[in-house]
């Protein structure tokens, strides 16, 4: 038997899909499956017990998706809480723990060091956590089993990562309760895809993803959607990195939902890069139920789009914002301010771009966490020692630990650069403001930082439904 634990408690909930897909792939290689929610627990300790006190797994697996809310202003890390379940577990159960997830693959071997836990997978856990529950049972040829990490004669052995060039996912969708976190979340995800191989500095998905994009069949996709439209779930999220990397991948997807006529059913929302992006893919996107896209804009300065490495330019932003308006498709530009070489002059032409091209809205983000094995750590690392760095910005003591929330904001913006920022934004309400350092709860200076936002929770048990940028947006002032 295997026990899968769902350790993210983040508010508005998102469904575990990872640990949903490894559910999925677990029941279809015959093994029981039991799941311990603690996200929809009102009190997660006795979860935790009434779980263990009816099941006695061989395997326990949990889940790891944040490492911490990716926000410098709290710059709140989940890895305390981590730390407790491990204990609170290891209590109740003899059985074997394995971490997972997207945040555990960032961090493999030093969270299984600090954790205590006997295993970690690092990237797809579907067909490992498998393998993984039956070497347990049969006696540990723990070499045979991608991406797993274990402990030997006092030290952590690891396999290379578990990134199948094939990837087939289960389409189920029925080990968690999908219409519960839709009424409490808003949306539910989706891949069609995983890794990325763009070569942007501070992102940290190919280190958990692999660096190539590795494509399920569009027919499974659909199938996928279809099976949380019989569940109630009509709002969707593309959760892969970008949705348009490849072109053809993303029209293939687009081809399927519109022969099924999905779009009768559902309505959703994605990611993407700024190129590549035509007429074409947005008339696709549109016919089969596209009705948002977050586009990873970075700047509207051509020095700092060549800092972040992105291969878009300021017609290409243009043209993004024009064609889904074409579309009737709302548009968001992410923003990443406070980059290596940024300074007043390079935020101000980037904020006074974003205007002139009029998104519905865009997020003025402020500070790059840095993550071990990114091109900005290494940059960072180049200038000066981080330890001493000017620009290193961090709320604990001691060495510089990336596992703990780390940032950077270049020194030119000054002592005050969220300030800065907000005096260039000067009041224009497409754009979510970064707040001062440790300002307040989420939402309360108009960001967009998920993490407990209670505006946004409000929304959702109103009846609010989409990605928390439209909704946040549409809770804005006109």
């Amino acid at each position: 038997m295997l026990t899968l634990i769902n350790t993210n408690r983040m508010t508005p909930p998102i469904g575990p899909l990872g640990l949903e897909y490894i559910a999925g792939a677990a029941a279809e290689a015959g093994i029981d499956v039991g799941l311990a929610d603690l996200c929809l627990a009102g009190d997660p300790s006795k979860a935790l017990s009434d779980h263990f006190a009816s099941h006695h797994p061989d395997l326990v697996g949990l889940s790891f998706r944040n490492v911490d809310d990716c926000f410098w202003p709290s710059g709140e890390s989940f890895l305390p809480s981590l730390q407790q379940t491990v204990e609170e577990v290891r209590r109740l159960t003899d059985a074997p723990i394995v971490l997972g997830g997207v945040g555990f693959s960032i961090f493999a071997e030093e969270l299984v060091r600090r954790t205590g836990a006997d295993f970690g997978i690092r990237g797809d856990g579907e067909e490992a956590t498998v393998m993984l529950h039956d070497e347990v049972l049969a006696g540990g040829r723990f070499e045979r089993v991608p991406g797993l990490l274990w402990r030997q004669g006092g030290e952590v052995r690891a396999n290379p990562p578990a990134w199948p060039e094939k990837l087939r996912l289960p389409t189920a969708r029925d080990a968690i309760d999908n219409a519960a976190y839709f009424r409490l979340g808003g949306q539910a995800g989706i891949e069609t895809k995983r890794g990325c191989s763009r070569p942007c500095i501070y992102c940290a998905d190919p280190l958990a993803k692999g660096f190539a994009s590795r494509r399920r069949r569009p027919g499974e996709v659909a199938g996928e959607a279809e099976s949380l439209a019989d569940q109630g779930v009509d709002v969707l999220h593309l959760c892969d990195s970008e949705f348009n990397v490849p072109a053809d991948h993303a029209l293939a997807v687009c081809a399927e939902f519109i022969r099924r006529q999905l779009a009768r059913r559902l309505r959703w929302y994605t990611y993407m890069a700024v190129v590549p992006f035509d007429a074409e893919l947005a008339e696709h996107m549109r016919r089969a139920g596209c009705v948002g896209i977050n586009f990873t804009g970075d700047a509207g300065c051509p020095a700092m789009l060549k800092t972040y490495r992105q291969r878009h330019g300021l017609e290409d932003l243009n043209r993004a914002v024009r064609l889904c308006r074409a579309n009737g498709m709302a548009v968001m530009i992410d923003l990443l301010l406070g980059g290596p070489g940024e300074t007043p002059e390079t935020a101000a032409e980037t904020i006074n771009f974003i205007r002139s091209i009029d998104p519905d809205c865009a997020g003025a983000a402020l500070g790059m966490r840095l993550y071990p094995g990114t091109a900005a750590a290494a940059i960072v690392a180049r200038e000066a020692p981080r330890q001493t760095h000017p620009g290193v910005r961090r709320r604990y003591d001691g060495p510089v630990d990336l596992l703990w929330p780390t940032f950077y904001i270049s020194p030119a913006l000054g002592p005050k650069p969220a300030r800065l920022v907000r005096e260039l934004i000067a009041g224009d309400g497409r754009f979510f403001e970064p707040q001062e350092e440790a300002a307040g709860p989420a939402g309360a200076a108009g960001d967009h930082n998920y993490n407990d936002n209670e505006a946004l929770s409000e929304a959702i048990r109103s009846g609010a439904r989409g990605a928390y940028w439209d909704i946040l947006r549409r809770l804005r002032p006109t």
